[in-house]
C-alpha cells in the first residue's frame, strides 16, 4: 500500500479486488470428502429420521458433544431457536413469567421466549463484552422474573460468576444462549456447562456447522434433559418401540441424520480449526489496535473467546475527532472499508425492545403480555445507552475469518484498515455534514 492512495470509494484502487480471495481461504463451512461420505452413507442406508434405527449418527453427535464440552447430557434439535425453547419448556417456567433477556442479541433470544409465553425483559449490555450487565440485570428483577438468559454473544461467555450469584440470591434459573460460543470457556469450564440448561445452534455460518440447521441442548440436570427429549417428538417417550402416545402437548423439533452425520465430520477437526482460528483472529486484532480510535474485541483473562463474530467499534474522540457523530462516523468508515473490499456488516441494527415485532406486540394476539397485567408498551432509547453507544459506533467482520487458512485474507483486511485510517480526517469531516438519524429513531412508531 502507498501512502496518501486515494480511497477507493472516491476512485482509488479497492484494496481487495473482486476475484482477489481464493475462496479455499474464506468458505465456511468446509466441505470435505470426509462430509461427503459421511452424508452418502445416510442417503444410502434409508434412515432419514431420528425415530427408531435412523437415530444411531443423532445419538453418536449428542455423546460426542457432551464428551466434548463436559456436560452430562446433550439432546439434539432442528434448530438454535428451538433449542432454546426446547431448553425453557424442559425447566417449566411459568408462563406469564418474566426472563431478561440482553438488549443487544438476535431476535431468536427473545422470540424462543414469547414462544414459551414468557415475558422478555430488556436488560442492557456492558460496553466492552457486549453481554448482559450483571448490575442492570438485578436492577431489572421484580417478583414476576423467573429467569436470566446468558447470551454469550460473539462467542464470549458472560460474566457467569455474577449472573449465578445473582440467580442463586433471587431463585433464578440459568439459562446459556450459547449459539455463537462453541469452543469458548469460563474459569476453566465450557460454554454450554455453566448454566441450568445450554443453546447452541449448529446453522451453517456457526464455528460448529452442520449442512442445513440443527441445534443442541446440553445440560447436568438428567430430569431436565429428558423433558427436552420429550418436548422435541410430539411429547412422545421413544425409549421403548413407537406407541404414538404423546404425554405432553408438543411439536416436532428433532433434528435429521444428515444434519448429525455432517456435524460429526465437522466436530471432529473442530478442535485444531478452533485454535487455528484463534492465533489469525488474535494477529488480525493485534495489528487493527494500532489504528487510533479503532476499538478491537478483547476476552477477559478468566475466560476464552470463540471469535464468531469480531465487533469493531469506532472512538471518534480516540480517532482525533470528538465533534464527528458516532453514528454517522461509523455509516462513513463502513463505506469506505466496503469500496476496499472489506465485507463489513452492522449486525442487530436495532435493540431487541425496539425490534418492530416485540414493540407491536404481533404474532400471537399481544401473547405472552396478555398473560398479565405487562410492563407499558413502548421503547425508550434511555433505558439501554450501552446497547445504543454499540449499535451506533460498531460494525462487524463476519464468515471470512472462520477458515482456518484464513490469515492471508486477514492480513488483506488489515491493510484496507489502515488504508483508510490514512483518510480518517476527511470521513470525519464528511460525517460531521451528513444527515444521519439512528435506526432506532426511524423504526419508532
Amino acid at each position: 500500500m502507498n501512502k496518501g492512495e486515494k480511497l477507493a470509494m472516491f476512485g482509488g484502487s479497492k484494496t481487495i479486488a473482486k476475484g482477489d480471495i481464493p475462496r479455499s481461504l474464506v468458505e465456511w463451512p468446509i466441505v470435505t470428502d470426509r462430509e461427503r461420505q459421511a452424508v452418502m452413507e445416510v442417503l444410502n442406508s434409508g434412515r432419514f429420521t431420528s425415530v427408531g434405527p435412523g437415530a444411531r449418527e443423532v445419538e453418536l453427535l449428542e455423546r460426542e458433544w457432551a464428551a466434548h464440552i463436559g456436560a452430562a447430557h446433550c439432546a439434539a434439535v432442528a434448530n438454535g431457536t428451538a433449542a432454546i425453547e426446547l431448553a425453557l419448556a424442559a425447566l417449566g417456567i411459568e408462563p406469564g413469567a418474566e426472563i431478561l433477556v440482553p438488549a443487544l442479541s438476535f431476535i431468536a433470544s427473545a422470540t424462543a421466549a414469547t414462544q414459551r409465553l414468557l415475558i422478555p425483559v430488556f436488560v442492557d449490555i456492558d460496553p466492552v463484552s457486549f453481554t448482559i450487565d450483571p448490575i442492570a440485570a438485578k436492577a431489572a428483577i421484580t417478583e414476576r422474573t423467573q429467569a436470566i438468559l446468558a447470551v454469550h454473544l460473539h462467542g464470549l461467555p458472560c460474566d457467569m460468576a455474577e449472573l449465578r450469584r445473582l440467580a442463586e440470591h433471587n431463585g433464578l434459573l440459568l439459562i446459556e444462549d450459547a449459539a455463537q460460543a462453541h469452543g469458548a470457556a469460563y474459569r476453566g469450564r465450557s460454554a454450554g456447562t455453566l448454566g441450568d440448561v445450554a443453546a447452541f445452534s449448529l446453522n451453517p455460518s456457526k464455528n460448529l456447522p452442520t449442512c442445513g440447521e440443527g441445534g443442541l441442548v446440553s445440560t447436568d440436570d438428567e430430569t431436565v434433559h429428558e423433558r427436552v427429549v420429550l418436548h422435541r417428538q410430539f411429547g412422545e417417550d421413544l425409549s421403548g418401540p413407537r406407541t404414538y402416545v404423546s404425554h405432553v402437548l408438543a411439536g416436532n423439533e428433532k433434528l435429521s441424520t444428515i444434519n448429525a452425520a455432517f456435524t460429526r465430520c465437522q466436530l471432529a477437526r473442530f478442535p485444531h480449526w478452533h485454535t487455528a482460528r484463534d492465533a489469525n483472529v488474535r494477529a488480525f486484532l493485534s495489528r487493527l489496535a494500532a489504528l487510533p480510535g479503532l476499538v478491537v474485541p478483547s476476552s477477559p483473562v478468566d475466560r476464552t473467546h470463540a471469535w464468531h463474530i469480531l465487533r469493531l467499534r469506532f472512538d471518534v474522540a480516540g480517532m482525533g475527532h470528538p465533534a464527528a457523530p458516532p453514528g454517522a462516523m461509523r455509516v462513513l468508515m463502513q463505506r469506505a472499508l466496503r469500496a476496499e473490499g472489506v465485507p463489513l456488516q452492522q449486525y442487530q441494527q436495532l435493540p431487541l425492545p425496539a425490534q418492530p415485532a416485540l414493540l407491536d406486540r404481533t404474532g400471537f394476539g399481544g401473547y405472552p403480555w396478555r398473560l398479565r397485567e405487562a410492563r407499558r408498551p413502548g421503547y425508550e432509547p434511555a433505558e439501554h445507552p450501552n446497547t445504543l453507544a454499540v449499535i451506533e459506533d460498531s460494525v462487524t467482520v463476519q464468515r471470512w475469518h472462520l477458515n482456518p487458512a484464513a490469515m492471508p485474507v486477514l492480513e488483506r483486511c488489515a491493510q484496507a484498515f489502515e488504508k483508510v485510517w490514512e483518510h480518517r480526517d476527511m470521513l470525519a469531516d464528511l460525517a460531521r455534514s451528513l444527515e444521519y438519524t439512528p435506526p432506532w429513531q426511524r423504526h419508532r412508531t
